[in-house]
């Protein structure tokens, strides 16, 4: 067996993912089930949007030099509404259109002027126009999409907008790429689902809740599995299970220096590992590595760390297999408002609140920093990017990631 890379730094770590990728297959899915799955190809528009110049308000349409100077009164010669079933008039000098939001617009007419500034004489067909006309008021073919023009690019994550676009293009079915099924397994004698009574030294099992929804907010499927005791021979029959059954596998806990890591242990005799602990805080003991062929994920037990392991590796490794696509944390610069504790080699991870009232981001801790301290991620905004050697001086700039 290869020697395993040992302690990398994080661009190492993130080298090495990106040379065992994930490729995942294609598939159309309808409109119905486009929701948060990723487009697999760039799509172009099928018509013209708008298809026709068409009225953005209820009103008339006429002739612009008709409007002015107001008030004018102006012959109504039609009604058109949108998706009109009769053939539409001429406009001509002195002669108005009333118009429905959507409605085409007749030829001869430049200019709309909506109904709350038109007085209309029922009796003798007549409307006078208050106001100038108003051209913005026309929108115009193809003024939003023409055809051919590339609107979604592959790797767009589809939100509802994105599918009404798709529609508005005309397409019944969108080509995206098929979801990762991802296998979730924790780790260790004392968890316990939720619920269920504690005994002694027992706690309730949290990480793969939290892992789960991580990876449908990725966009893909998961699958949890039974938490697995500390035997050597319970998780490798937990993983052959995943391995058959999903693309990836995530555990959490195990992975340490301890003698009851067995996920490590395990991965060391029996699977194929590409590197163990990273040079990050928190979160540092992450596996990352092949079981039966199966890419796996050795994520720490502390909460905190798992979570933001999979943020820093997990997700970008996702992201890489559609394209770059995909829900992702967005790089903003921050100043730190407090001073904070960082570390010579790694990059350091703090979970922070951003104010962003003033003229800069401003950082601030979200309190206790301890890896197994969920609640602080819940309050948080953000976290620090502070590169290993960063004083973390307040006053001081670095780099954070929004969640």
């Amino acid at each position: 067996m290869p020697e395993t890379p040992y302690f990398v730094s994080y661009p190492e770590a993130v080298r090495i993912l990106e040379s065992h990728p994930l490729t995942l297959p294609t598939e159309t899915v309808t409109l119905d089930q486009g929701f948060n799955r990723i487009l697999s190809r760039d799509l172009e528009s099928k018509v013209d949007d708008p298809r026709y110049d068409n009225s953005a308000m209820d009103g008339f349409a006429f002739r612009y030099e008709d409007s002015t100077p107001p008030p004018s009164h102006l012959q109504i010669i039609q009604t058109v509404q949108a998706g009109p079933k009769t053939p539409l008039a001429v406009v001509e000098q002195g002669q108005a259109a009333r118009i429905m939001t959507g409605a085409p617009i007749p030829d001869g007419a430049n200019a709309i002027l909506p109904i709350e500034r038109c007085e209309v004489d029922e009796v003798n067909n007549i409307v006078t126009l208050t106001e100038v006309g108003k051209k913005h008021f026309i929108r115009k073919q193809g003024e939003n999409l023409r055809k051919g023009h590339t609107a979604l690019h592959k790797g767009t994550i589809l939100t509802p907008s994105s599918i009404g676009l798709c529609a508005t293009m005309g397409y019944p079915e969108i080509p995206v790429f098929s979801q990762a099924k991802i296998g979730v397994i924790s780790t260790g004698d004392e968890l316990q689902i939720p619920g269920t009574p504690l005994n002694d030294w027992e706690i309730y099992e949290s990480n793969s809740f939290g892992l789960i929804s991580l990876v449908k907010w990725s966009g893909h499927h998961a699958k949890r599995y039974s938490s697995v005791v500390d035997s050597l021979d319970n998780l490798r029959m937990a993983l052959n299970q995943a391995a058959e059954e999903c693309d990836i596998i995530l555990t959490s806990g195990g992975v340490s220096m301890g003698e009851w890591d067995l996920v490590r242990k395990l991965m060391e005799e029996e699977g194929d590992i590409k590197f163990w602990r990273v040079k990050i805080r928190p979160g540092s003991p992450p596996l990352f590595g092949y079981w039966k062929g199966v890419p796996l994920f050795g994520l720490p037990g502390n909460p905190a760390s798992s979570h933001v392991v999979f943020r820093m590796l997990v997700g970008p490794y996702l992201r890489a297999a559609t394209g770059g696509g995909g829900i992702q944390e967005r790089r903003v610069r921050v100043k730190l408002a407090e001073s904070f504790k960082t570390d010579g080699n790694n990059l350091t991870l703090r979970r922070i609140k951003v104010d962003t009232t003033g003229d800069n981001l401003l950082a601030y801790s979200t309190g206790y920093q301890g890896s197994g301290n969920l609640n602080s991620l819940v309050l948080a905004d953000a976290l620090t990017l502070l590169e290993p050697g960063h004083s973390g001086e307040k006053g001081t700039w670095c780099d954070a990631l929004l969640l």
